[in-house]
């Protein structure tokens, strides 16, 4: 039986309501385990939603696109693109969902996805 360590979220606060939305259909779907709140990068406090540590893979749920939220204003837009070229020259798949994305069938294909880089890292 596998004991998971109780989460501890950023700020004390509980995950997002997509995060949320994101977790049960990932769950549903069969997708493998994934690390929450990640802290990829060795010096900035830069974390990640969800990563995968075997694919490399980090996980974002963009959340208030349509309510002139963090992510799309001029100073937050200019530090997540910062975060993601970061991600990425350390060598993260960086993936970025919002509420459109969060369906079943948009989850499966991700599951496939990094269950195949599994696979092929075997």
């Amino acid at each position: 039986m596998k004991v998971r360590a109780r989460m501890v979220f950023r700020d004390g606060k509980p995950p997002s309501r997509l995060e949320s939305r994101f977790e049960t259909l990932w769950r549903a779907l069969g997708g493998p385990e994934l690390e929450k709140e990640f802290r990829f990068h060795p010096v900035r406090k830069w974390r990640a939603d969800f990563a995968h540590m075997a694919s490399r893979t980090l996980i974002e749920i963009e959340g208030g696109i349509y309510v002139h939220g963090r992510h799309n204003r001029g100073a937050g837009f200019a530090a997540d693109l910062e975060k993601y070229l970061e991600a990425a020259l350390a060598g993260w798949r960086v993936v970025r969902l919002g509420p459109n994305e969060l369906t079943a069938a948009h989850i499966e294909r991700l599951v496939a996805l990094i269950s195949g880089s599994d696979n092929h890292q075997q």
